[in-house]
């Protein structure tokens, strides 16, 4: 089954036959004002009844981008990611590849049939039972009844629902909509699936049937195009990825370059990476608790300042203060979160936990957590930082930013693992067990 949808303008369609879709020079605009975006409904309906031609391709007053001149190729089995900050059109995108909205100029072209996971469970009636909802939901997939009833059994078990898929699906919990609504989309077995941050709902059970499902539909030839924050979860499942900001294409390409540049234009947006030195303003007088944090960066084994350190090679934490008298016992604690995805927590380290408490005399003092190699992967970070002595705090920076480049091929990673290679020869009469 051919869908061709939203052609617009002298589309291109490819020659390729195992392309599946294909998004060509994709503008979409809208409106903030809500007064003035009806008044613009009502013109362009009005416009298509008398035959009159829009002007898509100019804004009009108040109207802005939210996808401008967007193409690239999806082929079959391929799995494609959407990355990019919020508003840089990701979910207009999929909105539009899926038919829910129309472009204002450009064209999609897709082959086979698509199934949106933009929101599980969206679209059943509260008031319908599960078995209704599946019938109705599955055939504006483009199933017919015949084919629902074949797989009806396997989207209940998939669910793990029969013993509420009577019941209204106003009664179910939000989990239970949810798996209901992953269970339909991929069982109608499309050759394009949209995939919008819905993999993050779920108990852990229920996300590993996710993907393993997804391998399954991905080995079968169906192609994938995924948005979500998370770029270990991008860097798992695509090859190439498509890189969106304020509604523009700004790179397309293998998946760990485009991941890279992301993370990088994300960083660069704090003023502390220009010089990769973060210097904290001064205390007013009678502000002061007695340690005064007064400047955060990376240092390398020469003590000289690294911009961003790199994973896997060494890097010096260097916190200076600022200490009217001495402390004894101070305890230093690192904070450190990774910015994309989900805002993890990655790592917690404190010098009371490593029995090592430290002194720190009256003066400007520089304390250095010493990195013989740093295991954090290639990434956008935040360090919170702060400097105690038992229940007394003394300071606290909440935010000192950072990029991890990559020295070596460890994007894929969660962390980076110190390791050697070592060969053992074996004689001849050793049995392994």
């Amino acid at each position: 089954m051919t869908t061709i949808h939203t052609r617009i303008q002298d589309a291109v369609i490819p020659d390729d036959d195992d392309v599946v879709l294909a998004v060509d020079r994709v503008s979409k605009k809208f409106c903030r004002d809500l007064h003035r975006s009806l008044l613009y409904g009502v013109q362009d309906i009005t416009s298509d009844l008398l035959g009159g031609r829009r002007h898509t391709e100019k804004l009009r007053s108040g109207e802005f981008w939210a996808l401008n001149n967007v193409s690239f190729q999806l082929r079959r089995g391929e799995a494609l990611g959407l990355v990019g900050a919020n508003g840089a059109g990701k979910s207009t995108l999929l909105r539009i590849i899926s038919g829910l909205i129309k472009p204002d100029t450009g064209s999609v072209m897709v082959e086979g049939r698509v199934a949106p996971l933009i929101a599980l469970g969206a679209g059943f009636n509260p008031i319908l039972t599960g078995r209704e909802n599946i019938y109705a939901n599955m055939s504006i997939l483009g199933l017919s009844t015949r084919e629902i009833k074949r797989r009806f059994d396997d989207v209940v078990d998939f669910a793990e629902i029969w013993d509420a898929i009577d019941a209204p699906v106003q009664s179910y919990s939000s989990g239970m909509a949810a798996r209901l609504g992953f269970a339909c989309a991929v069982h109608i077995e499309p050759d394009v699936l949209l995939i919008d941050e819905v993999l993050s709902v779920g108990d852990v059970k229920f996300k590993v049937k996710c993907h393993q499902r997804l391998g399954q539909l991905r080995e079968n030839g169906t192609a994938f195009v995924l948005v979500s924050h998370n770029p270990h979860s991008v860097l798992n499942v695509c090859n190439t990825s498509v890189y969106l900001a304020k509604g523009r294409l700004l790179a397309a390409g293998e998946t760990e370059s485009i991941i890279r540049q992301y993370e990088e234009d994300l960083c660069l947006s704090g003023t502390e990476m220009a010089t990769g030195r973060l210097v904290l303003p001064a205390k007013p007088p009678g502000e002061s608790t007695g340690v005064d944090i007064t400047a955060l960066c990376f240092k390398d084994e020469q003590g000289d300042l690294l911009t961003a350190p790199a994973t896997g090679e060494p890097a010096f934490l260097s916190i200076e203060c600022n200490v009217c008298e001495p402390v004894e016992a101070a305890n230093v604690s690192c904070q450190i979160t990774a910015l994309a995805g989900e805002y993890d927590k990655v790592l917690y380290l404190t010098t009371a936990s490593d029995n090592e408490f430290i002194h720190l005399p009256s003066g400007h003092v520089e304390i250095q957590m010493q990195m013989p190699y740093l295991g954090l992967k290639p990434g956008v970070y935040s360090a919170k930082i702060s400097v105690r002595q038992g229940v007394r705090s003394f300071d606290i920076v909440k935010s000192f930013r950072f990029t991890v480049k990559a020295s070596k091929n460890v994007s894929r990673c969660l962390f980076y693992q110190p390791r050697s290679w070592k060969t053992i020869h074996h004689s001849a009469s050793f049995k392994s067990h």
